[in-house]
């Protein structure tokens, strides 16, 4: 049994989960998991996101035994079409434009686990609907609010709400890429208190 004492190790180099998990005040640290993200044929998008939560968590787990490690990926995709990260203010700008009028879904997958195998695993989906963009609205909205580092170009928890109709989720921080309130359930039966 791992004390609930020690800290929790979260298998990202996100800042922006980093900043989720802070919010439940648990002490941890981070780790970079250093799994292969590369796209496998066929995969469906939630089973993507399952597997590299997955592939996160056991990689430092295997590291560092003796942990709880929190592994999470999030895949958005529109269509059936995975949308990977624009890395560029240009491709973030012709991705959101792409996805103007367009629904987007989410999958955000957790692993909770220790060194002796897959202890819990979740998925939170997020639906997005988009306003109709035009080119100046969007090339406004990069300039302010950079987001190409984030599944489907856009901060929702900043600017990036001003682009949308609506959203549908059971949990409002599965769009910035940690579902909080699954989080606190999976933590719960592992036997961290939350708060």
């Amino acid at each position: 049994m791992i004390s609930p004492a020690t800290p929790l190790i979260l298998a990202s180099t996100s800042k922006y989960r980093a900043g989720l998990l802070a919010r439940l005040q648990l002490p941890f640290t981070v780790e970079v998991p250093g799994v292969d993200e590369a796209d496998q044929p066929g995969e469906l998008p939630e089973s993507r996101a399952r597997r590299l939560a997955t592939d996160k968590a056991v990689a430092v787990a295997t590291r560092l035994p003796g942990h709880w490690v929190l592994g999470s990926d999030q895949v958005a995709f529109c269509d059936d079409e995975i949308l990977h990260k624009p890395g560029s203010p240009e491709a973030n700008v012709e991705q959101l434009l792409s996805l103007s009028g367009r629904e987007v879904h989410f999958a955000t997958a957790l692993c909770l686990t220790t060194a002796g195998g897959i202890e819990h695993l979740g998925l939170e989906m997020t639906v997005v609907r988009f306003r109709q963009l035009d080119r100046a609205a969007v090339t406004r909205y990069v300039a302010l609010e950079p987001a190409d580092d984030c599944a489907g170009g856009f901060k929702v928890e900043g600017l990036g709400i001003s682009l949308f109709d609506a959203v549908e989720s059971r949990d409002p921080t599965a769009l910035i890429g940690l579902p909080l309130i699954a989080l606190c359930r999976m933590l719960e039966k592992a036997g961290l208190a939350v708060p």
